[in-house]
């Protein structure tokens, strides 16, 4: 079977590289709350936040579909995407057309890394491998405020403040899936303060 497979088209080498799964939870009762042109118009908006607040970060969206945005860095800038994933949290919360439509968002997010073999399909940039399916997991398994980082992201992102989390069970990963929980990161000028 796997003889009749066709590759990929054009360049498809392996990388490692660090991605960024971000998703809007309650966004299905917002669609039923609100007025079908303001829930698209907030998505919309939220979405481009989302895009624009990565793209600063130094990350490349992959795919972003519904409530849902997929970004990617090299792996050796884990740490630039777990500060991507974490400064999320805070733009969405801070989305003034949420507030005016009486909405409040929250975010949940995973960061995974790994080996992953990159191309376009369809004329768009996709990625394949498990780590992919891993920032998914772990975003699922986030609760709402949260951003679940896997041991090979957390190993590239340069003494990051995390805790160990709970032992989850990870669809298609088993049992016992060691995850660390992204605490708040200070900001800039507060380092600097403890710095000198």
């Amino acid at each position: 079977m796997a003889d009749l497979l066709l590759p990929l088209p054009g360049a498809h080498d392996s990388t490692h590289a660090c991605f960024v799964l971000v998703d809007l939870v309650g966004s299905t009762a917002m669609a039923c709350q609100l007025p079908l042109r303001n829930y698209q118009t907030l998505m919309q908006e939220f979405v481009q936040v989302m895009i624009l607040s990565f793209e600063a970060r130094g990350g490349q969206v992959l795919q972003h579909q519904g409530d849902a945005v997929l970004a990617w860095w090299p792996l050796e800038q884990a740490g630039a995407a777990c500060a991507a994933a974490a400064e999320a949290h805070e733009r969405a919360a801070r989305l003034t057309l949420a507030a005016s439509l009486g909405q409040r968002l929250r975010l949940r997010a995973g960061v995974s890394g790994g080996e992953v073999i990159m191309g376009v399909v369809g004329g768009q940039n996709s990625a394949y491998g498990l780590p992919v399916n891993y920032a998914t997991r772990l975003c699922d398994a986030a609760e709402p405020g949260q951003t679940l980082v896997c041991d090979s992201a957390l190993a590239h992102a340069g003494g990051l403040p995390t805790r160990p989390y709970q032992p989850l069970q990870l669809q298609g990963f088993g049992e016992n899936c060691r995850a660390h929980l992204l605490l708040p990161l200070r900001a800039p000028a507060a380092r600097a303060a403890d710095e000198s």
